[in-house]
């Protein structure tokens, strides 16, 4: 099982209840090409293919381009992602558990390498932020869609 760096400089955690079927909140976080249309922070999704172990994903968010490589795919409950981008290595693991008609969507990513070290504070703020308002997005498109 892959994990997050958990010596990173930068570490964030967090989760959300989401009101909806388990089905729909993996089918909108997974298919990556409609990324832009309901996470205003994205700015541009291009996958290789389906998610799966191995395959890569080009995206923009907050000025970056980002190619992310899945590391591990379990369907409707697991799918990590990392790679580098601007001297900085992130793995983010997102994890799917149902329980009655609500979703718990966690998440946890790490970020490692020599600007996070040397402005760790600032980057762990920009890092939760960031996931804060994914989370949010997440939420209230898949509950649109039920």
């Amino acid at each position: 099982m892959v994990t997050i760096d958990e010596t990173a400089p930068a570490v964030v955690r967090l989760s959300i209840v989401i009101d909806a079927p388990l089905a729909t909140v993996w089918d909108v976080h997974t298919d990556i090409a409609a990324w832009p249309s309901w996470n205003a922070d994205i700015d541009a999704a291009r996958p290789d293919g389906p998610p799966a172990v191995g395959s890569s994903f080009r995206w923009e968010t907050h000025g970056m381009d980002i190619t992310s490589t899945v590391y591990e795919l379990v369907p409707g409950e697991r799918i990590v992602w990392g790679g580098p981008s601007a001297g900085i290595t992130g793995i983010h693991v997102w994890t799917f558990e149902q329980t009655g008609g609500q979703v718990t969507v966690r998440t946890e990513e790490s970020w490692s390498g020599a600007p996070v070290e040397a402005a760790a504070d600032e980057l762990r703020t920009a890092l939760h932020q960031s996931l804060v308002s994914w989370l949010a997005h997440l939420k209230a498109r898949a509950e649109r869609a039920v």
